[in-house]
């Protein structure tokens, strides 16, 4: 789900996925980080009506998602790099 900056209230357990342009945090439950912690996560906007997360506007926006699974080279870099921040870490 979108919501602007500063509201959405971090949980303890949420892990952080990463920023997009730079700034802007992306935020996954720990169940759910379980399920894709080895894959890479492409989460794009594109024109078109939206069928289900929070980007239905009246700009005709929509998220796709795209995963595939890391390759054992980049699960061991995962690894080497320890775990992600958590929300408790916040």
């Amino acid at each position: 789900m979108c919501f602007l900056r500063g509201e959405f209230r971090v949980g303890a357990g949420d892990v952080l996925l990463g920023c997009i342009a730079g700034d802007t945090p992306v935020w996954i439950g720990e169940a759910q980080f379980a399920c894709w912690r080895y894959s890479q996560l492409v989460l794009d906007a594109a024109p078109g009506r939206a069928a289900g997360m929070s980007l239905e506007t009246s700009e005709d926006m929509r998220f796709i998602a795209r995963a595939r699974l890391f390759d054992d080279a980049e699960v061991d870099l995962l690894v080497s790099a320890g775990e992600p921040p958590r929300g408790s870490d916040a």
